[in-house]
């Protein structure tokens, strides 16, 4: 099973990036050619029902899986990336951190209006950052058709603040 793999190559790293906190380490995923590939396949067998026009991947983990997806879809990949790295005119949406706040943006001319959005990311915790990606198509008139994560912590209930009926996850983590 897929999601028994993944446990077993994700490397947990207690007390990082601060005590208490246990980090979900995907690199040695990554060095896995293999499960790599099974995991592009999952994700995108369950993208291709979504009908999806682009996969937006969030900055910076989002991007290793999100555009192998949309290439095997052969949709275009929309970077979501946090605050002050996009050179053109972008839009911005902030969310609230544990400490303090931050802000993931888009370039605003690479998002046609009505558009259908898959939002990609390695990661679901509470869904802060996911949820203010979500946000931030909707403001830009596009349609937010799911979310795929490679790991999801259920225990932090992140899900529920995404009001989506289209998540999946590969990996839990209860």
């Amino acid at each position: 099973m897929l999601e028994q793999r993944l446990k077993e190559n994700i490397a947990e790293v207690p007390d990082f990036p601060k005590p208490g906190i246990s980090f979900k380490d995907i690199t040695p995923v990554l060095l896995n050619p293999t499960l790599s590939h099974e995991v592009v396949q999952a994700f995108t067998q369950q993208a291709i029902k979504l009908k999806a026009d682009y996969v937006a991947g969030i900055d910076a983990r989002g991007f290793l899986f999100g555009l192998a997806v949309a290439q095997e879809l052969g949709i275009g990949f929309i970077p979501v990336r946090k605050r002050g790295k996009l050179p053109r005119a972008s839009v911005e949406e902030s969310y609230q951190l544990e400490y303090g706040q931050a802000a993931v943006a888009v370039h605003q001319e690479d998002v046609p209006k009505k558009a259908r959005i898959l939002i990609h990311d390695d990661l679901l915790a509470t869904g802060g950052t996911a949820n203010a990606a979500q946000k931030l198509f909707q403001k830009l008139g596009a349609q937010v058709c799911g979310f795929q994560f490679l790991i999801e912590l259920d225990f932090l209930k992140g899900a529920l603040d995404l009001n989506h009926k289209e998540i999946l996850s590969l990996c839990h983590y209860s």
